[in-house]
């Protein structure tokens, strides 16, 4: 699979639009999942505020898409402790931007089915980064309502990417969903 940094989930009939304007800002695929592409741009935040400003300008302009996520750090995993062990390393670079926060991890598995369930990794990596946190003195909670950052951890088969949202980014980028 091609190294990609976005994930792009596509509402019905919006194909070809998603092309076009995805498309200004790096290459663009279809996997083999429904209406999902996956992208490679040179500056994920460029592409966030490029997003931004269009929905600002055009509210109707983004009605193909659905959900855009970029992501910060990917990683390969060919088992589920595989999986773990990258998934562990990966959150833990977000300890020092979660302390004192409320937050959870939430993981949208595509591909390597049986491999593992997404409701007990998030459980393992919710409990880690709680872990971590409170040994750097800086306790967090786990929140559902309302959090102030969310963990996002999408899974295209063998290949993961990782990135950290705040309550901010979703208001400053509602095209943003991670759950």
């Amino acid at each position: 699979m091609r190294n990609w940094n976005v994930v792009a989930i596509i509402r019905e009939g919006g194909f070809n639009e998603a092309l076009r304007v995805l498309g200004e800002f790096g290459y663009v695929w279809r996997s083999r999942f429904y209406n999902v592409f996956l992208m490679k741009v040179a500056n994920t935040r460029e592409l966030l505020e490029s997003m931004r400003r269009r929905l600002a300008e055009n509210p109707g302009s983004l009605a193909f898409l659905s959900r855009l996520l970029p992501v910060e750090m990917t990683f390969e995993f060919s088992t589920r402790e595989e999986f773990e062990e990258k998934a562990k390393e990966s959150v833990l670079a977000f300890v020092a931007e979660l302390g004192g926060k409320s937050f959870h991890v939430r993981i949208h598995r595509r591909g390597s089915k049986g491999m593992f369930q997404s409701p007990g990794e998030e459980r393992l990596l919710d409990r880690l980064l709680l872990g971590e946190l409170e040994k750097a003195g800086s306790p967090g909670s786990i929140g559902y309502e309302d959090p102030d950052a969310i963990v996002a951890i999408e899974t295209m088969e063998n290949r993961a990417g990782v990135s950290l949202w705040r309550r901010e980014d979703f208001t400053l980028y509602p095209f943003v969903r991670v759950e």
